[in-house]
């Protein structure tokens, strides 16, 4: 069997590793066992964290609506309920969008709702 000298290989693996920790602290930055320890962890916070923002989203949605509802008299649960009983399919996100630049219209959406 031939043999395989790896330094080209190993070279190019640390490279990489080291360029990708390029900005950590300490010796995450330059130790090379340390930094593929840390691309580990950063790799699991980033898949966990990019599943977090969506719920972060919908609690922000949540607080911009029940914030702009309260002059009106109700709340964010109550107006949601008046929603869904009156068949008004607008999503959070969107409604959000109304309530935080266009309170007019905002208005307006509050007023359709909950007239009789």
């Amino acid at each position: 069997m031939t043999r395989v000298k790896r330094g080209v290989t190993a070279n190019k693996t640390r490279r990489n590793v080291l360029q990708k920790v390029k900005g950590f602290r300490f010796g995450r930055s330059t130790k090379e066992a340390m930094a593929h320890e840390a691309l580990v962890h950063a790799g699991k916070y980033s898949f966990a964290h990019r599943k977090d923002k969506k719920n972060d989203y919908r609690r922000l949605w949540t607080v911009r609506i029940n914030a702009a509802i309260r002059p009106y008299g109700l709340s964010y649960s109550k107006f949601i309920n008046i929603l869904k009983t009156k068949n008004i399919e607008i999503d959070r996100k969107v409604m959000s969008d109304i309530a935080d630049t266009k309170p007019e219209s905002f208005k307006r959406l509050v007023e359709f709702a909950t007239s009789k």
